[in-house]
């Protein structure tokens, strides 16, 4: 009996595809994740064009975003929103929004995963409010006169490994992972 050509080329496409699977789930595994700093291209596809917060959706500027990322794909996301709608009151401390996947601590405060509001404030303050607009905590900042040239968000190494600055133009707070 003579087999038909399909027969003999859709098992051996199947393997084919099987192995080449394989094989890429192998060289993926193999070639571990790095952590580092995300800039505003790459948290534009995970982070959301529009936030909630006090009742209202304000508009994040993807220009203005950062983050980090971790080896076990956690991250800690940041962005300025548009706060025009909202009272004044709010508005002086709600200037970013900020998404953790992971336990941060920032300034001797631990935050857990969640999304949050947050700001530089008066007297080298940085605030950190639930999603009703309540603080949950107010840690000092640190103005940085070395760096050249300041941008209104980002997120940058420091010298220690695991830990990062969070700038707002040249105010910044330190965080890092907890457990």
């Amino acid at each position: 009996m003579r087999l038909r050509p399909a027969f003999i080329f859709f098992p051996a496409l199947l393997l084919a595809l099987a192995v080449g699977s394989l094989a890429q789930e192998q060289k993926s595994a193999a070639a571990p994740a790095k952590e580092g700093v995300l800039k505003a291209a790459d948290v534009s596809k995970l982070f959301p064009d529009k936030v909630y917060f006090r009742g209202q959706l304000a508009t994040a500027q993807m220009r203005n975003a950062g983050g980090v990322h971790y080896v076990d794909d956690f991250l800690v996301l940041a962005a300025l929103v548009d706060s025009s709608g909202y009272s004044s009151g709010i508005k002086e401390k709600y200037q970013a929004y900020l998404i953790a996947d992971v336990p941060i601590e920032i300034g001797g405060q631990t935050l857990k995963p969640g999304a949050y509001g947050c700001g530089f404030i008066d007297n080298n303050k940085f605030i950190v409010m639930d999603l009703g607009a309540n603080d949950l905590f107010q840690v000092s900042s640190t103005k940085d006169t070395e760096i050249k040239r300041p941008i209104p968000l980002q997120f940058l190494a420091t010298s220690d490994s695991g830990k990062y600055r969070f700038y707002h133009g040249r105010d910044y707070v330190e965080f890092h992972r907890t457990k």
